[in-house]
Parts: C-alpha cells; sequence; structure tokens
C-alpha cells in the first residue's frame, strides 16, 4: 500500500502513497475507500479521531435515528440488511459502517489530525502532513487528495452576549447524549433545525421544561404524507414537476397535515422548502414528534436571544426567561479552509466553488465528497471518483510512470 522513508527522528516520518489519501473516514470517506479497493486501487484514510464516523459515535444523541428512509442513506456496493428498520437507530448505523469497513477491509490511520495539505507544483504531487497526540508526525505524500471532512467536520458556537456570565450548564448539541439529567430543568435550546427539534422533543420525554429558539423561518414538514416518506414523495414528484410546483404541493399537503404552524411561533419562509434547501443548503425540519409538544405547550417556542446574565435569558422581544441550561443546537461548518492550502476548487466557507452535480472534482488530482448538502446520499459521489482515480492510476502502470525514485528526491523533513 505504501513504503516508508524514514527520518533522522522516530517521531518524523516521510510515507509514499502509491494510490490516493483520502482525509476523513466518515461514511464518505470510507465510500471512496471502498469503491477503490474494487478498483483495484490502493489508498491510505486518515482520520483524526480514533474510530470511523466520530460524528456519529461520539458526536450525536443517543435517540438519533436517520431521518431519510434506508434505501436513501445507503453506501455504494453495500445496501443495509432487510431487517432493518426503515428509520434505522444511531446504534444499527454505527454497526453498518463499521461491516461495511470490514467487509472492504478499510483500515484508517487513526488519531492522525491533518495540519496541512499542499500541492508540491515542482514535484507534482500533495504533501499531506499530519500530527498525532503523541507528538509523532507523517508526511503523506501521493498524486491524489480525497477530503472527506464533510460539512460537519467543526461545531459553530455563537457569539451570544452574556453567555459567559450565565452560570448554568451550557453545550453544544454534540454533546449531549440524552434528556435524563435534566428532569424538571429549565433548558434553553438554541436553534430550531432537525437537531433543535429532537432535542426539545427528547427533554421533554424526559420530563424537563425546554424551550426552543426560532429565530428566523423554517420549513416543518411530516416526516411522512400518507405513510409514505416525505422526501420519496417529493423525489418521485421531481420527475415529472417543475421545483416550485413540488414545493406548492408539499406545503399544500403539510397545511392538510399539521396545520398552520405559524400560530405556534414558527414562520415559514417565502421561499419553498426544495427550493431553499438547493439555493441556501437549508435542510427543512421533519417531524417527528416536536410539533406536537409545541402544541401542547410541553414545549415553548421563543424568538431570539438578545442576552444571557445569571440563569436568566433575555429575549429580542424583552421577555426574560429564567433557565438552568442551555444547549446550543446551532450547526456545524467545514474546516477545509484550516488545513487545505488550495482556493481555486475550495471556496473560502470550505465547500466547493462548484454547484452539485460538478463539485466533486479540481485539479491537479483533488477530489471533494461529502459537500452536497444532501446528507448521506452525498457518498454516491464515491463511484465517480474512484472511476476517474482508478483510471488514472491504471493509465500510470501501463505506462510506467509511477516515478518513485523522482518522487523520493522531492521527500523533505518538516
Amino acid at each position: 500500500m505504501f513504503t516508508l522513508s524514514e527520518q533522522n527522528s522516530i517521531s518524523r516520518r516521510c510515507v509514499w502513497v502509491n494510490g490516493p489519501v483520502i482525509v476523513g473516514a466518515g461514511p464518505s470517506g470510507l465510500a471512496v475507500g471502498a469503491c477503490l479497493r474494487e478498483q483495484g486501487v490502493p489508498f491510505v484514510v486518515i482520520e483524526r479521531s480514533d474510530c470511523i464516523a466520530s460524528l456519529w459515535q461520539k458526536r450525536t444523541y443517543d435517540r438519533l435515528k436517520l431521518h431519510l428512509p434506508k434505501k436513501f442513506c445507503q453506501l455504494p456496493k453495500f445496501p443495509f440488511p432487510d431487517h432493518y428498520p426503515e428509520y434505522p437507530t444511531k446504534k444499527q448505523f454505527i454497526e453498518h459502517l463499521e461491516r461495511y469497513a470490514r467487509t472492504f477491509h478499510i483500515n484508517p490511520q487513526f488519531n492522525e489530525c491533518v495540519q496541512l495539505a499542499k500541492y508540491d507544483e515542482t514535484c507534482r504531487v500533495w504533501r499531506v502532513k499530519t500530527s498525532s497526540p503523541n507528538g509523532s508526525e507523517v508526511e503523506y505524500i501521493c498524486q491524489w487528495l480525497v477530503v472527506a471532512t464533510g460539512e460537519n467536520a467543526e461545531r459553530v458556537v455563537p457569539d451570544i452576549e452574556g453567555l459567559k456570565d450565565f452560570g448554568g450548564e451550557v453545550i453544544h448539541a454534540c454533546d449531549y447524549k440524552s434528556g435524563e439529567k435534566y428532569q424538571g430543568k429549565k433548558v434553553v435550546v438554541v436553534g430550531c433545525g432537525n437537531s433543535g427539534m429532537e432535542v426539545s422533543l427528547d427533554l421533554s420525554n424526559h420530563g424537563a421544561q425546554p424551550s426552543v429558539v426560532c429565530r428566523s423561518s423554517v420549513h416543518v414538514l411530516p416526516r411522512e404524507i400518507f405513510g409514505k416518506s416525505t422526501f420519496e414523495l417529493a423525489m418521485f414528484m421531481m420527475k415529472w414537476l417543475p421545483l416550485w410546483l413540488v414545493d406548492k404541493v408539499l406545503l399544500i399537503l403539510t397545511w392538510f397535515i399539521l396545520g398552520n404552524i405559524e400560530s405556534y411561533g414558527l414562520k415559514r419562509p417565502s421561499v419553498g422548502p426544495l427550493t431553499l434547501k438547493n439555493k441556501q443548503g437549508k435542510t427543512p425540519v421533519l417531524d417527528i414528534g416536536a410539533l406536537e409538544k409545541i402544541r401542547s405547550g410541553k414545549v415553548k417556542v421563543v424568538p431570539g436571544i438578545k442576552k444571557f446574565s445569571s440563569g436568566t435569558a433575555e429575549l429580542v422581544n424583552g421577555e426574560k426567561l429564567e433557565i438552568d441550561s442551555v444547549v446550543l443546537a446551532t450547526g456545524y461548518c467545514s474546516n477545509v479552509p484550516y488545513w487545505l492550502q488550495e482556493t481555486e476548487f475550495f471556496s473560502k466557507n470550505g465547500f466547493p466553488k462548484a454547484q452539485f452535480p460538478n463539485n466533486w472534482k479540481g485539479k491537479s488530482g483533488l477530489y471533494a465528497i461529502g459537500f452536497t448538502r444532501r446528507g448521506l446520499a452525498g457518498a454516491s459521489d464515491a463511484i465517480k471518483i474512484s472511476q476517474d482515480i482508478g483510471k488514472a492510476y491504471k493509465d500510470d502502470l501501463k505506462q510506467k510512470k509511477q516515478k518513485v525514485p523522482t518522487h523520493r528526491r522531492c521527500i523533505s523533513t518538516f
């Protein structure tokens, strides 16, 4: 798979990779690895955590299930087992990913965090420098680099006045596991996306008194319509109808099923849910019970927060809430700009500049996967990426252009 070039220090070494380096061992990174394995292309997967799918294993709440039916979330070459439910649980999904990695013999280099990746124009190779908690450093050198760190690499923590002076517990949703310890407590959940709504539901189910902050407009759709997945229904209609008309139909059906949600403080955007998703990447909330809690008053919807003070949250409408804890369901962002020295393919926000479906390939052997704002469905790009790399790799073998000695002369310590 790769060869080692020892350096003067035991803690520093260079590694020549015959195939691509894949940064990230989440579902997208694993999918690329599986497809490359079938192409017969060697690769190395680098993962900063100590496990695959660290977002799912370490930064999600216990009650989490896939929001979409399993057939829309399966990875290439490996469908979900028939006995799995329509919406697999967090535990089932993690078990499935672990079977996936074992089946395709994917063994990531764990506990290696990429510090820098850049293209060497002189040697025409990518240099990927990593560090480990034990102080060791590695420089991987390769012809192809696959960025699979995804849209949710880092938590987003808003700068809200007085938050540091609040005094009570403040956590991000990625650290929230269960509402069990919040029984009887007043909790503000900042953010009304899918995570914020589900955390509020879980808190209420465990006897807490949650208030969910809905600062801006949001689309809330039923997870199923007439027994069918709302997403599946939308995909079917889009085969025959324009996007704006599909949005119109979905909103009409939603109104019949959920009623007028604006009466509960949830204002709908003026743009339809699918159009908004395509233009801004803002995912509609698929309701799995939070709206019923809101109707009953067990979950309170409040406007934006102006500032925090000791044990109190002051809202933009002047109302003050006495609270015990804060959960920041404020989302995630890409961390690509912090380690990848490249500005032509990736933009400053860490997403490819090109729009789907043309945002998977850059220049000089650079690829991206998991940045489509389409959830697990974005892993389907693994097939295109592996085929593209596979063709180049096999062409190199045929023409005997690996030039390993030349590349080794370009290796340097750091």
